[in-house]
């Protein structure tokens, strides 16, 4: 959540960067005038309460003087009933105050780039250069139906489209690379963790799925659980509610997990093969640290994610992400894109993000330092994402016959 403080008190320089991100200023007014009200409900209590403190000092005067204190004792009472009736009004705002907040993005770093959309992104380098064909390179389903790799068929069958099954070497394909992307992370010094593939809504709301983003999410009827969209929620939210010390960190985490989402606001976009699912694996890094140290641990991801690919040989390009492309809970954000031939184009293989202190806030995660509480920042990002790195083995490593060579580093698993 955003730094509710900094809002109300740089009301301009907090909602221009909220509008880089693409809030409208309706909504940010709509904030302004819930922290007047908070503020009038609270200023009008703590008049009640210091009345009520003044009043309760008179018993003794008044017994001492030998006063009636009947009168006195009804104007007690009655100021206790505005008392109970402004603490619930403050109550009220300040929950109308929260429930608002929750959904309002995280503010952009100074460094994100002005833009729209995808198109206003800024590539900052590419890495390796694609290969050079001598035939016209296929699609990674045209390659599929001539290997038997991926059956999409089956997939609608058992569950419905934007599900698929691998089969045969390209299910011994994934499961080879989610175990080099762990292994490649903990050779970074991420320790690798396996957690629930549920979580409940706290969870959520804790690293921002929640309230805002319920539609993408596949809930469990009757349950407060929810299938995760991605390992950050369970990683990150390891140390929900919790006080480190400041020599626990950084703390460096990789896990693997499927990811489940609706991809609701993704209709008529990748309806054809295995770009877009609603149930894949990915690998994934978290870090939780000190503020300190954020800008360094978060170059260190990026070029993880990118020595990654470069072993496997695959060309990709490092993208800066403008403002109206940034994600709900990001402060800035890095993709990698990986070169896909036969789309002859560049497709987000893993986004690596800072969210700052946006996420310790919503889940209450702190570090000690001396005698004082800060709260820590949190990270995170693919290495890599399973599915799309698989698809791009296939069209980077094809023949001209349609059989996939494997790449070097992954044949020890295979």
């Amino acid at each position: 959540m955003i730094n509710l403080k900094l809002f109300q008190q740089n009301f301009d320089e907090a909602s221009a960067k909220l509008e880089k991100k693409g809030v409208d200023i309706s909504t940010l007014k709509n904030l302004k005038e819930l922290f007047s009200s908070l503020k009038e409900a609270n200023s009008s209590l703590e008049l009640a309460k210091a009345n009520q403190n003044k009043m309760s000092k008179l018993f003794g005067q008044y017994k001492k003087e030998g006063k009636d204190i009947d009168e006195l004792k009804a104007k007690v009472d009655k100021n206790k009933e505005v008392i109970s009736y402004l603490q619930s009004k403050a109550r009220e705002a300040d929950n109308s105050l929260y429930e608002v907040a929750l959904a309002i993005p995280n503010f952009p770093d100074d460094s994100v780039p002005n833009g729209k959309d995808e198109d206003d992104n800024i590539e900052i380098k590419k890495v390796l250069t694609p290969r050079d064909f001598n035939f016209e390179p296929k699609e990674h389903w045209a390659l599929s139906e001539i290997n038997g790799w991926i059956d999409f068929e089956r997939g609608v069958k058992l569950a419905k489209s934007r599900f698929s099954v691998l089969r045969g070497e390209s299910a011994r394909l994934e499961r080879a690379l989610i175990n080099f992307f762990l292994d490649c992370n903990r050779e970074k010094g991420f320790e690798e963790i396996y957690v629930p593939f549920l979580n409940n809504s706290a969870m959520l709301q804790g690293t921002g799925q929640l309230p805002k983003f319920g539609d993408d999410l596949f809930k469990i009827e009757g349950e407060d659980l929810y299938l995760i969209p991605t390992a950050e929620v369970p990683l990150t939210n390891l140390y929900n509610n919790e006080i480190l010390s400041k020599d626990e960190l950084p703390i460096l985490m990789t896990g693997y997990t499927p990811c489940f989402r609706k991809e609701a606001g993704s209709a008529g976009r990748d309806t054809r093969g295995m770009i877009r699912q609603h149930q894949f694996d990915k690998v994934e890094m978290v870090a939780i640290t000190n503020p300190d140290n954020s800008d360094e641990i978060f170059d260190m991801m990026v070029q993880n994610a990118s020595d990654i690919l470069t072993a496997l040989k695959l060309p990709h390009r490092i993208v800066r992400l403008c403002g109206g492309d940034l994600g709900f809970s990001a402060s800035q954000t890095i993709d990698l894109e990986v070169w896909l031939p036969g789309q002859n184009k560049y497709r987000e293989i893993s986004s690596i993000s800072n969210t700052r202190d946006f996420q310790a806030r919503r889940a209450k995660i702190r570090f000690k330092d001396g005698k004082k509480n800060h709260l820590v920042n949190t990270l995170n990002g693919s290495a890599l994402a399973v599915g799309r790195t698989l698809i791009a083995i296939m069209e980077n490593y094809q023949n001209e016959d349609g059989s996939i060579e494997i790449p070097e580093v992954l044949k020890k698993y295979m």
